[in-house]
């Protein structure tokens, strides 16, 4: 960071250069800035902030300058992702325990708290280390626990962390007994820069405060792991991908695929969670102490000067609405720029990744990236049934902690004494279950940690899919599955089912027309009472759920005859329609269920597509739009990744409607019908592609409503007989 020349007519100015773009703050709010290159040709300009600051973005590697009248600033270098890392002098920055703020490579600084094992300090180590790193209040100092116990009593603690960060907040340090830097993404809390929605200098920022934790004497093995869930897994994924040398591994759980599945799914925007998400992350980034985080408020108030200084840039920070508005398809370049499967092309380290196969917040797309870490020998993927909060279930907590203890830490497993009491009380607060216990570790036998990894890898299948989640040894809707199939990977076998006449679902064609009047105001907008996007409610052993079929001839139905052998789906599945609309543009939704013989439905998948994105027929195309043509279109419905054992006996819904009221926390910003526009679906050339899987279902079924993930209602045929 440099400071411009003390001369009087001059403004003392800061600059900085990092990936991809550079920033001055300090200069007079208003005065009109030109930034140019080494040649003198303008690269970007702008006028100075409310703060005095200004960033220019999407610049190319080389050397930069500020001038504006009165400014006199230093030259400054920007790189790219495919720079040379800097100087490693930059990484001989000491830290302690509790809050620390850590200079990355454009002089921005990072807030990141050290957390250590309960009684200990930092000469008693060294300790293995993780880090959890994230936007929300993470590197907030205060304690989670105590914070989470003042709260109920009406005492709000703005230093405590939020909730959303308990894995390295409290897991790590309090259960597994291991240090935990909780890093505050640039531009939230009191990190400074400006948020940038997992750009590059996001990413990168991870990669040095990876480097400079490596160096700590108290870091066992010089190399650090990385943990979390949601937000702190989908950051996991691009701070891998740069390929830091001291990163150890990662275990994220409950992440996303990409921005935009999440966000604008099948192209239509999520004004549910995902508005929600943003809208929250938008007021984060507001400048404290007006605005942003509790915890950056109060330290600014309490005269944290660093992080009032690291406030200056919170101005500068992109429009996250107006970004989506004007790039409405998967091509555009801020989606190209943050694409997780990209960066997880690079991922070196062994993974252990989690999710939920109905995940009401993320959603279930995330398996998406499995394919694109093929590459990589050292990854364990799990994936159980049920919502955004069960990738923490105490059967994958047990692998969880294996991974951690071996691959991080560098060491036998062991059961650690306190991972049972926290098991027994995480779960009930978060799912009003009974206390559960994590299973104990495998492998505390071993002779070495070189044995005690070899056996991790012939014991542990590349996929494992926890099945029935909510029918397992932990009563009726706990976080417990009873059965499970190990697979080396993501499946991809298909069959295929048509939408016929008179509602049937079948194995052969027998064509014909059917219509209706899609209508995506005559449902409750969520599957839960509660129609707001709070998805704690969803997390619940026994949901309140209001899951309403689209009434009268708003919406089809076709089912097949009762399955003569069990059907295991697990994969990707979709639905393809050949449509005529009265509309110019149509917005539809797809939803798979299954019908009991007790005339119990239960929700298993959805997906939804407008019809300017409807692809070729054979995939939905997110990245242009097409205007519907005359006559019947193909429109191919992804269907959100299926995980669900169909039972003998019992039948294979699918409906069509217009978008909505399928899922707990996702609401669509669909087009407006009045319930006059007219779709006509063309079942001669509409067909279901279901991902099948070999194996039968043990057991029965958990009662209606109590399986995790999974709405549930009594079954009532549509208007055309499905």
């Amino acid at each position: 960071m440099n400071a411009a020349p003390d001369a009087a007519a001059a403004q003392r100015v800061h600059v900085g250069g990092g990936v991809s773009q550079a920033y001055l703050t300090d200069a007079r709010p208003g005065t009109s800035l030109t930034l140019v290159d080494s040649a003198g040709n303008q690269a970007g300009s702008g006028v100075a902030d409310k703060l005095g600051s200004l960033i220019v973005r999407d610049l190319q590697p080389g050397q930069y300058r500020f001038v504006g009248k009165g400014i006199s600033a230093a030259p400054v270098a920007v790189t790219s992702k495919d720079s040379p890392p800097p100087n490693p002098s930059l990484y001989g920055q000491k830290l302690h325990e509790g809050l620390n703020y850590v200079t990355v490579r454009d002089g921005i600084s990072i807030a990141a708290t050290v957390r250590l094992p309960i009684g200990k300090k930092l000469s008693d180590g060294p300790f293995p280390t993780v880090i959890e790193y994230s936007g929300y209040q993470n590197a907030a100092p205060g304690d989670l626990i105590v914070g989470a116990a003042g709260e109920k009593l009406g005492v709000k603690d703005p230093l405590a962390p939020a909730s959303s960060v308990i894995v390295g907040a409290t897991l790590a340090p309090q259960m597994l007994g291991f240090a935990s830097v909780s890093v505050q993404m640039r531009g939230s809390g009191c990190s400074g820069g400006d948020f940038g929605l997992f750009d590059d200098a996001a990413a990168f920022d991870a990669y040095d405060i990876i480097e400079t934790l490596g160096r700590q004497n108290w870091v066992k093995g010089g190399k650090v792991g990385m943990v979390g869930i949601s937000f702190s897994a989908i950051s996991q994924m691009y701070a891998a991908g740069t390929r830091p040398p001291h990163l150890a591994a990662i275990a994220p759980m409950s992440t996303t695929d990409d921005l935009y599945s999440t966000g604008l799914p099948g192209g239509i925007y999520n004004k549910g969670f995902a508005n929600t998400w943003l809208k929250e992350r938008v007021q984060n980034a507001q400048p404290a102490p007006k605005g942003g985080q509790p915890w950056a408020i109060a330290r600014v108030n309490g005269g944290d000067k660093v992080c009032k200084n690291n406030q200056k840039l919170r101005l500068q920070t992109l429009n996250a609405f107006k970004l989506i508005r004007d790039n409405p398809t998967r091509a555009a370049q801020i989606y190209r720029d943050r694409s997780i499967a990209d960066w997880a092309e690079k991922i070196d380290v062994p993974v252990f990744l989690v999710g939920a196969g109905q995940d009401e917040q993320t959603g279930a797309n995330w398996v998406n990236v499995i394919p694109h870490l093929d590459h990589n020998p050292n990854v364990w993927v799990n994936i159980i049934n049920g919502h955004h909060f069960d990738s923490l279930g105490p059967q994958i907590m047990s692998r969880w902690a294996e991974f951690l203890q071996i691959f991080v830490a560098d060491q036998v497993p062991h059961t650690p004494p306190q991972m049972q009491p926290l098991g027994t009380a995480v779960f009930p607060a978060a799912t009003g279950a009974p206390g559960q216990t994590i299973p104990n570790m495998r492998f505390s036998n071993s002779t070495s940690v070189a044995d005690a990894k070899a056996r991790f890898k012939a014991n542990t299948p590349r996929l494992w899919a926890l099945f029935d989640n909510g029918g397992g040894s932990a009563g009726f809707g706990g976080l417990s599955s009873p059965w499970q199939k190990s697979l080396n990977g993501w499946p991809s076998s298909t069959e295929k089912m048509h939408l016929n006449a008179k509602g049937k679902l079948g194995t052969s064609a027998t064509g014909g027309e059917v219509s209706f009047n899609p209508n995506p105001a005559n449902r409750p907008m969520n599957t839960l009472k509660d129609a707001s996007t709070d998805t704690a409610a969803a997390w619940g052993i026994n949901p309140d759920y209001n899951w309403q079929q689209a009434p009268g001839r708003s919406g089809l139905g076709f089912i097949s005859a009762p399955l003569p052998s069990d059907k295991i789906m697990l994969g990707n599945g979709s639905v393809t329609l050949r449509v005529k609309s009265s509309a110019p543009v149509t917005d539809l939704q797809v939803t798979v269920t299954e019908v009991d013989k007790a005339g119990n439905e239960t929700s298993v998948s959805t997906g939804v597509l407008r019809s300017t994105f409807r692809g070729d027929g054979t995939a939905p195309d997110y990245y242009r739009q097409v205007p519907m043509a005359d006559g019947f279109n193909l429109m191919t419905v992804a269907l959100n990744p299926i995980m669900h054992g169909f039972r003998k006996g019992n039948r294979i819904r699918i409906l069509v409607s217009a978008p909505g009221g399928d899922l707990p926390a996702w609401q669509f910003e669909t087009l407006r019908t009045g319930g006059k526009v007219v779709d006509t679906i063309d079942l001669s050339g509409s067909f279901a592609t279901l991902p099948v899987i070999s194996g039968s279902v043990p057991g029965n079924a958990p009662p209606c409503g109590f399986l995790r993930g999974a709405a549930c209602r009594p079954y009532k045929p549509a208007f055309n007989g499905g």
